[in-house]
C-alpha cells in the first residue's frame, strides 16, 4: 500500500538512526522495552542488585533531537554516572518526543548529569537542556460517590493499578454530593500508567462526571488547610480566634491508622508508636493535642500539635487526635518516601 509523504518522510529520517540502534542493541545484548509511549532501558539494569535508587536521582532531559535514539543518548549519559533506568518518550511514528528522563544510581550522579549537560551541544547548534526530573507522584479523583468507602476504593486501586502508596479520601471541594480521593503512588512512572489506566477504565465508583488529574499544588494546600490553620495562640490584641474547619470525615476514617500501619509495613519502617497527650481545652470546644510519632527506620521522631472539636464523632477524643495525627504524617510521609 501506498506510503503517506510523512510516513516516507519519518522514515527517510529515521533509517540511518534506526539501523544504528539496532546494531548497538544487538553488539551490547542492552534490551529496550516499549510500554505506554515510552520506551525504557533498565529499571533496574542487568546486574543490579537491592533496591531502586533513592529519591533525587532521577533527571529530565528535553530538546532532543527526534531522531536521536538510546544508541548515542544512554552512552553519553553513562559517561558520568551508572544508570539505574533511561526512559525515551516516543511518537507513533518511531521518532522521540523531545525528551527523556535518566534515573541514576546515585544523587551525585544526577548532580553531575546535569552540570555536564545542561545547555551540552549534542550536534552542531542544538543544545539540550538537562535539570532535576519534578517527579509528580500524586493523583486526584474527583467525583467519587459519596457512598464509596475508603476500603472499596483501595480494594479497587489495588485491582487495576500498581505501586499504590497511600489514599486518603475528603468531601469533593468543587462537586456537591460526592468524594474527592488523594492517590500516591511508589514512583513518577507508576502514578503516570496508573492515571492513563484510571482515565481509560471505568472505576464503577462514581458518576459522569469524574476527573482524573496529577494533584495541584493549590488543591493540596486546600485539602491540608485544616490541619496547618490550628490556632497557635488563643486571642492576641483584639483579634478574634479563627477555629479550623476540618473537611467532612468519611465513616471508616477510624481506618487512617491501620492505613498508616500498612504504609510503614510497605516501606519496612517498622511499626510505628504514637504518643499522644491533651495539653489545652478552648472554651470554644476545641482540645489541643500534643503528639510524637516514632517510626523505627524513619529517620527522625515527628511531633507537633493538634486540634480536635470536643463534639465531634462521637468516638474518644484521643481516638479523634490519632486519627488527625496519622492522616498529617501519611501526607508527611508521601512528601518523603
Amino acid at each position: 500500500s501506498a506510503k503517506s509523504p510523512l510516513q516516507t518522510w519519518t522514515s527517510s529520517v529515521n533509517q540511518a538512526s534506526k539501523t544504528a540502534l539496532l546494531a548497538w542493541e544487538r553488539a551490547t545484548g542492552i534490551e529496550l522495552v516499549q510500554i505506554n509511549g515510552q520506551r525504557r532501558y533498565g529499571g533496574p539494569p542487568p546486574g543490579w542488585v537491592g533496591g531502586p535508587p533513592p529519591a533525587g536521582t532521577e533527571v529530565y532531559i528535553g530538546k532532543l533531537p527526534q531522531d536521536m535514539y538510546e544508541d548515542a543518548l544512554i552512552p553519553l549519559f553513562e559517561s558520568v554516572g551508572k544508570l539505574y533506568e533511561f526512559r525515551l518518550m516516543m511518537t507513533f511514528s518511531g521518532l522521540n518526543r523531545g525528551f527523556a528522563y535518566a534515573r541514576y544510581s546515585t544523587q551525585r550522579g544526577a548532580r553531575d548529569a546535569i552540570a555536564a549537560f545542561n545547555h551540552f551541544q549534542v550536534r552542531q547548534g542544538c543544545a539540550i537542556v538537562v535539570c532535576r526530573s519534578t517527579q509528580k507522584r500524586e493523583l486526584s479523583v474527583d467525583g467519587l460517590a459519596t457512598s464509596v468507602s475508603l476500603e472499596e476504593l483501595e480494594a479497587t486501586l489495588q485491582r487495576v493499578t500498581e505501586g499504590v502508596l497511600s489514599v486518603t479520601l475528603h468531601a469533593s471541594p468543587c462537586q456537591r454530593q460526592a468524594k474527592l480521593a488523594v492517590l500516591k503512588y511508589s514512583s513518577h512512572q507508576a502514578a503516570a500508567v496508573a492515571k492513563k489506566a484510571l482515565m481509560e477504565g471505568n472505576l464503577k465508583l462514581g458518576g459522569s462526571g469524574m476527573k482524573v488529574e496529577w494533584l495541584h499544588r493549590d488543591l493540596k494546600q486546600k485539602l491540608q488547610l485544616w490541619e496547618e490553620r490550628s490556632p497557635s495562640s488563643w486571642v492576641h490584641e483584639g483579634k478574634s480566634l479563627v477555629v479550623p474547619k476540618p473537611l467532612a470525615q468519611s465513616p471508616v476514617m477510624q481506618d487512617v491508622l491501620d492505613h498508616l500501619n500498612t504504609l510503614c509495613w510497605r516501606q519496612h519502617l517498622g511499626t510505628p508508636l504514637l504518643l499522644i497527650k491533651c495539653v489545652q481545652v478552648h472554651p470554644s470546644g476545641w482540645l489541643r493535642f500534643w503528639y510524637q510519632l516514632v517510626i523505627p527506620g524513619y529517620p527522625v521522631p515527628l511531633s507537633g500539635f493538634t486540634w480536635v472539636q470536643q463534639d465531634g464523632q462521637g468516638w474518644s477524643k484521643h481516638e479523634e487526635a490519632k486519627v488527625a495525627v496519622a492522616l498529617h504524617v501519611l501526607h508527611v510521609l508521601g512528601e518523603s518516601l
